[in-house]
């Protein structure tokens, strides 16, 4: 039976990869989508120069999952990354674009018991993307064989050959039939080595080249806000900063039904736009919007496309979006016709390097603000909420609640805790608990730091010839963090130990796991607690 096809812009695909990519939220091609997909699909080698934040992984994904033979069990495909991190999030990401075709992806790194790869390798995998070293160990067991690959992705060739895996590579790629098997290769740079490696072993590649984008919107204020809990963030800002037009960009169809749900929930005007409405109620959104009976619009970045009005004071970025490109476009719709503008970003602390990412694309750092407390909100909305609880008391029908507060005053509750608490549920609504990565939780909290500190382990010492003051210097001018709310720094030969405030930890290891340090790639984690 033949395979249904949709398209994803202009580009004709296998409906199930359709479908899994609008509900990831790509809803139409990036600029290096659209350029790649189409060369790959031809069966050309492709170069590709490309910065981290262009939505790279999706131009190898989308094609790669498009040629796999959904019949064949044998592994068809090989991603190679420069590290764990890296092959984790790049397989994730294949197994969401393989979804429904069911075509499995496997990642195999080192850090992790190769007996248990081992036997994720026997149960079938299609597509492996690994780290140079370990697909090397599995290579010489025989538990990978790379003699049926018909394509080969080097992701981010740049960072392996500063980390010195070139050798490995030319040792991987040394066991691929080259006649039969598409190459692809995307570096951000294109050292001598690369373009080298390109030529020995690539045949007649095309090349792509995404160039970078720069601001030309000085008027512009670009903030960005830290939290685990963005939603609530959000409110804060809303409520603090509650005049003008907010535009609100989310990833997903979803994420704007979702968003639009909880701020109507919390008696915001609000409305969305996105692919799945039909022109009469895109028009009827739109009408309220231009006319203010709602002043909240929450899109999609294509529904937002058609969208051209001059008074729009705030852009949300409610979900960081997947490119720089993306980032220009969103920020542009405010600050239009002279008048001022804010462009809002909402980050978890583990999407700070794609913050930073984008931030080096567009040659513009964002400035770091901080939501205001409950305290702030609270003392703005404080005669509006008591007008209503006025009024409410007025009417007199309340009455049916009585029962409620009696039985509380009789488990013991003072009945001024009672009312403060019903007016806190009344205007913030049953706050759902984040889902933290309980695994770093538990490895921040059991580092070995001070009180309210955070102990790291960096993977560099005294024989890098490595100060404090280098340490301290970096970890505040890439984290965004000031230099003297950081701990006790020891250094030793081989590794260093450094304490920070728990609550930018997590911040901290984002932006500086795989960073620089005086020209040396580092590692960061929590470090072990000392016995």
């Amino acid at each position: 039976m033949r395979n249904e096809t949709a398209l994803f812009g202009d580009i004709q695909l296998n409906k199930k990869i359709c479908n899994a990519l609008l509900e990831m939220g790509f809803e139409e091609p990036s600029p290096i989508q659209a350029k790649t997909i189409p060369l790959v699909l031809e069966g050309h080698d492709v170069l590709g120069q490309a910065q981290t934040g262009t939505g790279k992984t999706a131009a190898f994904g989308i094609p790669t999952i498009e040629r796999i033979d959904e019949k064949e069990k044998y592994v068809q495909a090989l991603v190679i990354t420069p590290t764990r991190e890296l092959a984790i999030q790049v397989a994730e990401e294949l197994n969401k674009i393989g979804k429904y075709m069911h075509i499995k992806t496997l990642p195999v790194y080192g850090g992790q018991m190769i007996e248990r790869q081992i036997r994720a390798l026997r149960a079938g995998a299609k597509v492996i993307v690994g780290t140079p070293g370990r697909l090397i160990d599995h290579i010489n067991r025989g538990t990978v064989k790379l003699d049926k690959i018909k394509m080969l992705i080097l992701d981010e060739a740049d960072e392996m050959l500063d980390m010195g895996f070139i050798d490995d590579i030319r040792e991987i790629m040394s066991h691929i039939d080259r006649e039969n098997c598409q190459t692809l290769l995307f570096s951000a740079t294109m050292p001598m080595q690369i373009s080298k490696l390109a030529q020995s072993y690539m045949n007649n590649p095309q090349r792509v080249l995404i160039s970078r984008e720069h601001l030309t919107v000085p008027s512009i204020d670009q903030i960005y806000y830290e939290t685990k809990n963005k939603f609530e963030g959000l409110c804060r800002v809303l409520d603090v900063d509650c005049t003008g037009k907010y535009i609100i960009f989310c990833r997903t169809k979803k994420g704007v039904d979702d968003l639009i749900a909880a701020l109507e929930a919390r008696g915001y005007l609000a409305g969305g736009l996105h692919g799945d409405m039909n022109q009469a109620q895109r028009q009827r959104v739109m009408k309220k919007y231009k006319k203010n009976q709602i002043d909240i619009l929450a899109a999609t970045d294509v529904a937002a496309r058609g969208i051209d009005i001059e008074d729009i004071s705030h852009v949300v970025n409610y979900d960081i979006p997947q490119d720089h490109e993306s980032y220009v476009h969103r920020i542009g719709r405010t600050g239009r016709a002279g008048r001022s503008g804010i462009a809002i970003t909402f980050i978890e602390p583990r999407e700070y390097r794609q913050l930073r990412a984008i931030e080096k694309l567009i040659k513009h750092r964002l400035i770091r603000g901080y939501l205001p407390t409950s305290a702030d909100v609270l003392e703005l909305q404080k005669e509006a909420i008591k007008g209503k609880v006025v009024k409410i008391l007025e009417e007199n029908r309340y009455h049916d609640y009585h029962m409620i507060v009696a039985d509380l005053t009789a488990d013991g509750y003072d009945a001024y805790d009672i009312a403060a608490a019903a007016i806190k549920l009344a205007v913030e609504g049953l706050k759902k608990a984040s889902e933290d990565d309980s695994d770093m939780e538990e490895r921040l909290a059991n580092s070995g730091g001070s009180p309210g500190m955070v102990r790291l382990f960096i993977n560099i010492g005294r024989n890098k010839k490595i100060r404090p003051e280098d340490i301290v210097r970096c970890i505040a001018s890439e984290a965004d963090i000031p230099g003297s709310i950081i701990g006790s720094i020891d250094i030793y030969d081989k590794f260093t130990f450094v304490e920070v405030p728990k609550d930018v930890a997590e911040r901290v290891i984002a932006v500086m796991d795989k960073n620089k340090l005086r020209g040396y790639k580092i590692a960061v984690e929590p470090a072990k607690k000392k016995v």
